[in-house]
C-alpha cells in the first residue's frame, strides 16, 4: 500500500453538497454534468440517497461470509451497536496480546500477536470480512504513518507481519476481525513502543482537497457529533474524473476515521450498490466533537493509495 502525503492546503471541509467545478493542480478543470446547478444537485442527491438506501438493506441481508452487515455506508461506527472501536485491549471476552515488545525505527521487524477467547485460549477460527480474516491498522499516536496491513496466521493462532516504523514514538495497533460464529466484528487496540527521541508531529490543517501522486482527492461533507452524515469523496487524475475505480477489499474504497487523543476508530464502507464512479459516498457518524483524521483508501490502475484529511467537528 502506498501512502502519500497531501498537497497544499485548500478550503476547509464544508457542508454536504456537490462542489462546483474546481481547478485541479495537475490539469484543466474536471468536467461537470451539463445540467444547471439546482437540477444537478437534486439529481445527484437523489441518486446518492437511493444508493445508500439500497446499500443499507443489502448490508442487513448479508453476513460475514458475504457482505457483512456493517459494510453498508450508513452503519455508524466500527461495529454495529458498539460505536467507536480500538479503545480497549479486551472486550466482550476477546483480548489482544502483542508478542513483540518493541520495534526499531527505520528497521524492518516482525510484529506478532494473538487474539484470545473467553477461556484465554488463542483464537484460530476467524470469518473472512472484506476479503481478509484480519485487518491491522498501524498509526502513530500523533496520527502519522498510517498503514492498513493484513497479517498471516500460523496454526497456533499467532498473526505475523513485517513492519518498518518510520520514526520513534508509540504506535497504535488496532486489530479489526470477526470471530467465527460471532454476531458482530470486534476491534481491539493497544500501544507498541518504538524507542528513541520522540517529537509528535502536528496534524496538517483542515483542507478540502489533497494531492496523492497524480490524483486530486476532495472531501465534501460536514460532520456533527452524534449525527449521521453523508460524506462524498471526489477523485480526479490529470484533470479528468476517475470513473474506473477498482474494487479494494470488496468495496470501491474504505474510509477510516481516527479521533485525535484516544485514537477512537471508525471504519465505514460505501453503500453496497456503489459503482466505479469518480464520486464515492459514505455515511458516517462521529461520536463526539474533536479533531479527526480521515484516511480514504482507493484502488486504481492496480495500486492502492491513501488520501488523508484533517476534520474538526
Amino acid at each position: 500500500m502506498t501512502t502519500t502525503s497531501q498537497g497544499p492546503a485548500a478550503k476547509a471541509v464544508g457542508s454536504v453538497a456537490v462542489p462546483p467545478t474546481r481547478e485541479y493542480a495537475t490539469g484543466p478543470p474536471v468536467p461537470e454534468p451539463t445540467s444547471g446547478p439546482p437540477t444537478r444537485y437534486a439529481a445527484i442527491a437523489l441518486v446518492l440517497a437511493l444508493t445508500l438506501t439500497v446499500g443499507f438493506f443489502a448490508g442487513r441481508a448479508g453476513g460475514p461470509s458475504g457482505t457483512p452487515a456493517r459494510s453498508s455506508g450508513v452503519v455508524p461506527g466500527g461495529h454495529a451497536g458498539h460505536g467507536p472501536g480500538g479503545l480497549e485491549v479486551s472486550r466482550d471476552g476477546w483480548s489482544l496480546a502483542l508478542h513483540t515488545p518493541d520495534l526499531t525505527a527505520g528497521e524492518p521487524g516482525e510484529l506478532a500477536f494473538q487474539i484470545s477467547d473467553q477461556t484465554g485460549a488463542a483464537l484460530t477460527e476467524f470469518q473472512e470480512n472484506h476479503e481478509r480474516r484480519m485487518h491491522l491498522i498501524l498509526v502513530g499516536r500523533d496520527l502519522s504513518g498510517y498503514q492498513h496491513l493484513h497479517p498471516e496466521m500460523s496454526p497456533d493462532g499467532t498473526w505475523r507481519v513485517r513492519v518498518t516504523p518510520s520514526a520513534p514514538g508509540p504506535l497504535r495497533v488496532i486489530a479489526d476481525f470477526w470471530p467465527l460464529g460471532a454476531q458482530a466484528g470486534v476491534t481491539l487496540g493497544t500501544d507498541l513502543p518504538v524507542p528513541g527521541r520522540y517529537a509528535a508531529r502536528p496534524l496538517d490543517p483542515p483542507e478540502e482537497t489533497v494531492l496523492v501522486d497524480d490524483y486530486t482527492v476532495t472531501l465534501d461533507g460536514g460532520l456533527r457529533a452524534g449525527e449521521s452524515h453523508q460524506v462524498l469523496v471526489w477523485l480526479g487524475r490529470l484533470g479528468q474524473p476517475v470513473n474506473d475505480l477498482q474494487p479494494h477489499l470488496g468495496a470501491y474504497g474504505h474510509l477510516v476515521a481516527l479521533r485525535q487523543g484516544d485514537l477512537a476508530y471508525l471504519h465505514v464502507h460505501p453503500a453496497a450498490a456503489s459503482q466505479a464512479s469518480s464520486v464515492v459516498a459514505f455515511g458516517i457518524t462521529v461520536p463526539s466533537t474533536g479533531t479527526y483524521r480521515l484516511f480514504f483508501e482507493f484502488r486504481h490502475l492496480d495500486e492502492v493509495r491513501v488520501a488523508a484529511f484533517t476534520v474538526v467537528v
